[in-house]
């Protein structure tokens, strides 16, 4: 609020357009990590543990999608997006860094 002249509406200009491209960044990234983690599983032949591990990265991936394009959706609705919820935010981390870790195990 500026003295005298009333509150300040505030204009979000591209921030909406950026972060929801940052948003299509990031899920790609996932999907290029989980691509390079099935290639190193299943590299030296298919075995079980390597069936799991792809399992499991295709599943994180999944998951990491559906709360992205939930909060692209939004970003992309036209009036100003609400804040991310708690949830989508430890749901978007968790599954980040689980998928990053099961690329890890993969490759080592």
């Amino acid at each position: 609020m500026t003295a005298g002249t009333g509150p300040v509406v505030r204009d979000p200009g591209l921030q909406p357009e950026r972060t929801r491209l940052a948003w299509r960044r990031t899920t790609l990234s996932a999907a290029v990590a989980a691509v390079l983690a099935l290639r190193a599983a299943l590299h030296g032949g298919l075995s079980a543990p390597g069936v799991v591990a792809c399992a499991a990265c295709c599943a994180l991936w999944l998951g990491f999608l559906r709360v992205a394009h939930h909060r692209i959706r939004a970003l992309a609705a036209g009036s100003p997006p609400a804040a991310l919820a708690p949830r989508h935010a430890t749901a978007a981390v968790t599954y980040a860094v689980a998928l990053a870790v099961c690329a890890v195990v993969l490759v080592v």
